[in-house]
């Protein structure tokens, strides 16, 4: 591509100049080579790449703990087969048209926000999704970290000793194992998305393989038998509200994901290995996942009558001391990949959109690890006020913001975005709208997030919380595309004229 080569300074930390030579009619101060768009050629995410993402993703250890409280909420085995199954359902078929906006346009989530909320305006997604992936990747390290103690105690019994030893909230050990795996997800996420794209396809196969494992010892310690129904079991309308209500929940846990769903499949080779990917790794894997669940937790019924909480539960509980270390290694690994891809590429993204000039992707990565760390995740993690208010406060726009998106891009536009323009901030621009924010995304975002908050907190919208999600994304998508002027004609380039190489 030509270039404006007025611009030079080198980035030592990414091997590329930030202030490097910058195509004609883009503007420093959106764009940089990680925020540009990804070349049709080369483009490297398979249709096993995405499906590994899912296969690590979906088998986390706090996926497992909420479908493990479906049964204590008095759901049997196959009605929990059929929440995680209709809810597979629906977000397979959501993420396919999130997926299909990166592969079409190749940019990450903080410059797509720009077509509905301006160049500026985006910055207001961006920053709500990065804020709330930030505090997620400090408080599952911190749980991660209380594996590998477990695991550091079982190798070095002296170790012991470390976990009684407190400072600031957390044992010396708890530091130790904590930093341990802070360092190691920060090397890894600063050699960029093709590092955790290999991760990611080395880690699938490992988490279903311990899983698929597990669950077999505990079916063959209990006999062969299982227990398919709770105490307390659901019947009638009962158990189907909350059927429904349980897939509704299984959608708002990935309200995230679909909402920055682009950062990984704008690297991906076609719609149809997204298609397959999801497949895959949506319905077929989470029918796998709610079969294990139903397993581990009707297998361990059977054995000592106890309903656990998690698979840690059943992985303290192995007599071998070996095989819990394997187990143990298998737990840190996936916990290491959620995190990655939940928890690093978007904040990652949101702090280089921020600041392109002085940030690309591994430099955003180590500021938000770093906040992630010095914000001491595990004392918020023992916070209900953090948990509830700010992470539920946050996590009451994620609805909203997809359902703006999603209207703009599939109902009012129809596909046609002008790529280029993304990265231009001139006045007369298409995405500049009234000093680069679109005033119709942020009124349909006030009163959509508004009404959301108010099932998050309000006691006496509590039996309709558990729909919250889709209700505010539907009402978002709703409220934009009342306001937004529709009948208009968009102009529709890619972004090959200033696209990189995914290999940067």
């Amino acid at each position: 591509m030509n270039l404006n080569t007025a611009e030079t300074g080198q980035d030592h930390l990414h091997g590329v100049a930030l202030h490097e030579a910058i195509p004609p009619g883009v503007s420093p101060g959106l764009y940089n080579r990680d925020l540009a768009p990804t070349k049709q050629e080369g483009r490297t995410w398979s249709a096993y790449n995405i499906f590994a993402l899912w296969a690590n993703d979906v088998h986390s250890l706090g996926n497992y703990s909420f479908a493990i409280g479906l049964f204590a909420l008095g759901l049997g085995g196959w009605q929990i087969l059929a929440a995680l199954l209709f809810g597979a359902l629906f977000l397979f078929v959501l993420l396919n048209l999130s997926g299909y906006m990166g592969i079409k346009t190749g940019v990450p989530f903080p410059v797509m926000s720009r077509i509905s909320f301006g160049t500026r305006g985006a910055q207001i997604p961006a920053l709500i999704r990065g804020g709330v992936a930030i505090v997620w990747f400090g408080i599952q390290t911190y749980l991660a970290s209380m594996v590998l103690d477990v695991l550091l105690i079982a190798l070095m019994p002296s170790l012991a000793s470390l976990s009684q030893q407190m400072l600031l909230g957390l044992s010396v050990l708890g530091w130790i194992s904590f930093s341990i795996l802070w360092v190691v997800q920060v090397v890894i996420a600063c050699y960029g998305m093709e590092s955790i794209r290999k991760y990611e396809a080395f880690a699938g196969p490992v988490i279903l393989i311990t899983f698929v494992a597990l669950a077999g010892w505990v079916l063959y310690s209990a006999g062969g038998t299982l227990r398919w129904s709770p105490p307390n079991a659901l019947t009638g309308g009962a158990m189907w509200a909350q059927i429904l209500g349980g897939a509704s929940l299984w959608v708002a846990i990935y309200g995230t994901f679909v909402l920055n769903f682009c950062d990984f499949t704008r690297g991906a080779v076609s719609r149809k290995a997204v298609v397959m990917g999801n497949f895959w790794g949506i319905p077929i894997n989470m029918l796998i996942f709610g079969m294990i669940v139903v397993i581990l937790t009707g297998g361990q019924l059977v054995i000592d009558g106890t309903l656990i909480q998690s698979p840690t539960d059943v992985v303290q509980k192995i007599p071998n001391t070996p095989l819990l270390v394997l187990a143990s290694l298998s737990l840190l690994i996936l916990t290491i990949a959620v995190n990655l891809m939940a928890n690093f590429v978007a904040p990652a993204f949101a702090l280089a959109n921020l600041m392109p000039r002085q940030l690309n992707f591994r430099r955003a990565a180590v500021v938000s690890a770093v906040i992630g760390f010095v914000i001491l995740p595990w004392n918020l993690y023992n916070s209900p006020v953090v948990i509830v208010y700010f992470l539920g406060g946050l996590g009451a726009f994620l609805g909203p913001l997809f359902g703006i998106v999603m209207a703009d891009y599939w109902l009012i536009r129809k596909q046609q975005v002008d790529v280029p323009a993304l990265y231009s901030d001139d006045t007369a621009g298409p995405y500049h709208y009234v000093n680069g924010i679109n005033p119709a995304a942020i009124k349909a975002l006030v009163p959509s997030a508004a009404i959301s908050l108010m099932f998050a907190f309000l006691p006496a919208l509590h039996s309709l919380s558990q729909f919250s999600w889709f209700i505010a994304a539907g009402l978002g998508a709703l409220f934009y595309w009342l306001i937004a002027p529709k009948g208009l004609r968009y102009a529709d380039r890619d972004g090959e004229s200033i696209a990189v190489a995914i290999h940067h």
